[in-house]
């Protein structure tokens, strides 16, 4: 096998690994509480001992889908799917970005922040809770602008497989129909933080992205296969 092709299947199956780390720990990530609700959330996060693990893992899902829609836009042909696929690429770069910024908020200084709220008494307590609060409000920031960036980002690359030959025309209008929902999934999260219209218009727009990005995997594959022959 040659270089090229070795590269081009290590592409092909970043997606599904990607799509499978998120969805994974995302399963393992406290969802008892209502997220909208403070209290009950930092509670909850205070006693879980995967937390910083779990958003470990997410942002290796993240990672791992960046380094596929790079793959995808390389495997585009020189005409306009190569030049949406290049906006593409810049897109997942600030996505990755993002991710890590929101991981490293929200799984790691929110997690030290909510521990001192659980352990704190009296007037200690509630200016813990004033600033695990604060960092929330952060995290409510990088999450709304990580969809705004990755909807568009995937929204850009179901444009480019548009004026593709080499994929289906059925491949982009998922990759639209799920970056587009992102998008809105973000402007939900700026305006309402957390609250179940935004957390629900997030699960039903990733669910849409985690689907396409298996499909972007076998399609990957499928094309790696048929260069060797």
């Amino acid at each position: 096998m040659s270089t090229n092709h070795a590269l081009a299947r290590l592409r092909a199956v970043a997606a599904p690994v990607g799509a499978i780390a998120l969805f994974v720990s995302t399963m393992l990530h406290p969802l008892g509480a209502d997220p909208d609700d403070a209290p009950a959330a930092f509670a909850e996060y205070g006693t879980n001992t995967l937390y910083v693990w779990t958003h470990v893992g997410q942002f290796v899902g993240f990672a791992s889908v960046g380094v596929a829609l790079v793959g995808l836009a390389a495997t585009l042909e020189s005409s306009r799917a190569s030049a949406w696929g290049r906006i593409g690429v810049t897109g997942a770069a600030a996505s990755m970005g993002l991710a890590a910024a929101l991981q490293a908020v929200h799984g790691v200084a929110l997690k030290t922040l909510v521990d001192r709220w659980v352990a704190a008494a009296g007037d200690a307590r509630v200016l813990a809770f004033e600033a695990a609060f604060a960092v929330r409000q952060i995290e409510i920031g990088l999450a709304a602008y990580l969809s705004f960036t990755l909807g568009f980002t995937v929204s850009v690359f179901g444009v480019a497989i548009f004026f593709s030959k080499r994929y289906p025309l059925w491949f982009g209008a998922i990759g639209l129909l799920g970056g587009l929902g992102t998008v809105a999934a973000g402007a939900a999260q700026a305006s309402t933080g957390f609250s179940p219209f935004a957390m629900t218009q997030s699960t039903l727009s990733s669910s849409i992205l985690l689907v396409w990005a298996m499909l972007a995997g076998a399609l990957m594959w499928r094309l790696a296969h048929l260069a060797e022959e």
